[in-house]
């Protein structure tokens, strides 16, 4: 009986091209933008049956406690190893590999980007399977998503000559092309690169050190160094850091022999911006697609989302239109790929939006400003059930809290009180104070601070249950 196949899910980036709903803080795949769940959700969901083992999730510190949380909503659990720095698809697959191989020599393993569509998962799990067929020959498979249009934002697969039972070898892989050259690749067979890969932990590390084998004494010196922090594992700093930055494409699948095509077609979309976005999602009999509270009229393939502010349409077509609590972007639907350069823009003028928005998440929930002067603050915060900040004090300002929903403990100074809805607590300046929800349901509180200096840095933690300085 063949061996479980380990889910290897490679969990960064900043999703640029979906700002501003994504920011570097909070990239696309912890958003739900199709449905309840985050793109990331939706990736466990897929592989959380009897094919498969325990993920392992490969991210960056920054992003742990986002893993953690959105783990904890699925009811699942998984190995988080945690990548000192970011270093491109290429060592953080070989990391994975060096992890699973040392715990189970010769593991299948099933590696997949975090953020992509599946439609339809059954299609998806029989690819899967007829891909393990061929990893189990020592063969280092991808999976190339048959073609519905010429798309331009994608990479190509040339296949070259089929085996028994229908895995192809891969004659190429190519760059994005443009449209002419696109319909071409159609006519000619070639297939969409999805950024999917099976293939066994030993073969996979064997092939990768013929040609980078700094990398792979990087991914091996990382994991043998590794060290524990809470239920994560952090990959060792100094190791992977000597790894190059490359792509698995670049490293390893347009050099290696071993390269084979997996032909697939189960309503795959890397979701790669807000017009694949719109074609994803379900539309009216105009065309449009709407999220949040939105009115559209006399208006034709549109896609709007707002996350506050009710947004109205008149008379205009092929539009995407994104409403957060700090920005607005609007753009033609043909332009969806130049929003990177707008975000691009931004950062290179270090504006907030591009890291963060006005709601902030932490490992305990999040805050969210909703007013700011010159010597106050005004925040919504939600602790989630059974978490706690930590133990702290501020130097410049006092802080007043009302309970909106739920039940918190507030420890201030040697004092503990409990809070029920519609009460509330002054901590003044200097006090040693903490919220915690002791109960079954989000905490919910407004906080008013006021102060002569009201950033985040001014605070001093005694006591932290995540360990942060």
């Amino acid at each position: 009986m063949h061996q479980l196949i380990v889910p290897v899910i490679i969990c960064g980036g900043a999703g640029s091209r979906l700002w501003p709903a994504s920011r570097e803080s909070f990239p696309k795949q912890f958003i739900a933008l199709l449905g309840e769940q985050s793109m990331f959700q939706k990736t466990l969901g897929r592989v959380g049956g009897p094919l498969f083992s325990e993920p392992v999730i490969v991210t960056h510190a920054d992003f742990r406690f986002l893993v953690a949380s959105q783990l904890m909503q699925m009811g699942m659990q998984a190995t988080i190893l945690l990548e000192p720095a970011r270093r491109d698809s290429g060592p953080a697959i070989a990391a994975a590999a060096a992890f699973v191989e040392a715990r189970s020599p010769g593991a299948r393993i099933l590696v997949l980007p975090s953020d992509h569509l599946v439609l339809d998962e059954v299609s998806f799990l029989s690819a899967v399977t007829t891909a393990a067929t061929a990893a189990d020959e020592g063969r280092i498979v991808t999976f190339g998503m048959i073609p519905d249009q010429p798309a331009t934002g994608y990479g190509y697969i040339q296949p070259g000559e089929a085996s028994a039972n229908g895995i192809k070898a891969v004659a190429r892989f190519v760059e994005k092309p443009d449209s002419a050259t696109a319909e071409q690749y159609i006519s000619e067979g070639y297939f969409w690169n999805s950024g999917m890969f099976m293939f066994a932990s030993d073969v996979f590390l064997v092939e990768l050190d013929k040609f980078e084998p700094e990398m792979v004494n990087a991914a091996r010196g990382s994991v043998a160094k590794a060290e524990k922090d809470i239920n994560f594992t952090r990959l060792d700093a100094d190791a992977f850091e000597q790894a190059p930055k490359k792509s698995i494409d670049y490293a390893l699948m347009e050099r290696t022999t071993l390269a084979s095509v997996v032909p697939a077609s189960f309503g795959w979309s890397d979701v790669g911006n807000w017009s694949s976005v719109h074609d994803a999602s379900p539309k009216d009999e105009a065309g449009n697609a709407t999220r949040g509270e939105v009115a559209v009229l006399e208006s034709r393939n549109n896609y709007v989302q707002t996350d506050g502010p009710l947004t109205v349409l008149i008379g205009v077509d092929d539009l995407v239109v994104i409403v957060e609590n700090d920005a607005v972007m609007v753009a033609h639907r043909d332009k969806a790929e130049a929003v990177k350069g707008a975000f691009e823009r931004l950062k290179a003028t270090g504006h907030r939006s591009v890291t963060s928005s006005l709601r902030v998440y932490r490992p305990w929930g999040y805050y969210q400003t909703l007013d700011l002067g010159s010597r106050f603050q005004v925040k919504r915060i939600l602790v989630d059930p059974g978490q706690k900040l930590s133990l702290q004090s501020h130097h410049h300002r006092a802080e007043h809290w009302v309970v909106v929903q739920g039940t918190a403990v507030v420890t201030r100074d040697k004092d503990e009180v409990l809070l029920r809805e519609n009460e509330s607590i002054y901590l003044p300046l200097g006090c040693v104070h903490r919220l915690s929800n002791p109960g079954k349901i989000p905490l919910e509180i407004v906080e008013v601070q006021s102060g002569s200096y009201l950033g985040e840095d001014d605070i001093v933690r005694y006591e932290d249950d995540y360990k942060r300085a």
